[in-house]
């Protein structure tokens, strides 16, 4: 999925380093957006924090998270790059808001802003962010899982927002489900 990625650096769609307000974040948005629809194909987009001082809760609520939510299933968004973790509270606080979860990544750790996957799903969410794509059959080996219940719950981190997905074509010749985590 990295041939996929778009990286966007969120300060260079704002006036200033500060992002304040969900006028602020309703005016990025449409900049947003714009980039996105002239790069088609991309499946997830990456947003960098670099140059971004603070913002409130408001501003990446109408901005960012608003096009995450958009996008659900389609396209998947992750934040890079952040100050500190003041700026992230206030990420968080705007993804739960929308219950649209946004996976921030520093390094090869990240963590999930937003709403998290219910307990039942942490164990395939995780093996997932640990590794770059995997299907039902793989997750519910590695993990001792029947095949209908690892394809269950994949199915439903895709559905909340969490992963993303695509078909591809099985060694058998059928149709399988590539899940793939937003990095």
């Amino acid at each position: 999925m990295k041939e996929n990625g778009l990286l966007l650096r969120l300060r260079d769609f704002m006036e200033n380093s500060d992002g304040w307000g969900h006028e602020h974040g309703q005016v990025v948005h449409r900049k947003l957006l714009r980039a996105l629809e002239g790069t088609p194909g991309r499946s997830i987009v990456r947003i960098s924090l670099d140059g971004v001082r603070r913002t409130d809760a408001s501003f990446p609520r109408e901005s960012v998270v608003e096009l995450a939510r958009r996008y659900r299933g389609q396209k998947g968004f992750c934040l890079i790059d952040a100050a500190d973790d003041d700026l992230l509270d206030n990420w968080d606080a705007a993804a739960s808001k929308r219950d649209q979860p946004l996976i921030y990544w520093k390094g090869n750790k990240h963590r999930v802003l937003g709403p998290r996957p219910g307990r039942g799903n942490e164990g395939v969410f995780e093996f997932l962010m640990n590794r770059e794509s995997t299907t039902a059959s793989e997750a519910a080996g590695a993990l001792k899982l029947g095949l209908t219940n690892a394809s269950s719950k994949l199915k439903h981190l895709l559905d909340k927002g969490f992963v993303l997905r695509h078909e591809e074509i099985a060694p058998s010749g059928g149709v399988e489900y590539v899940y793939y985590r937003i990095r």
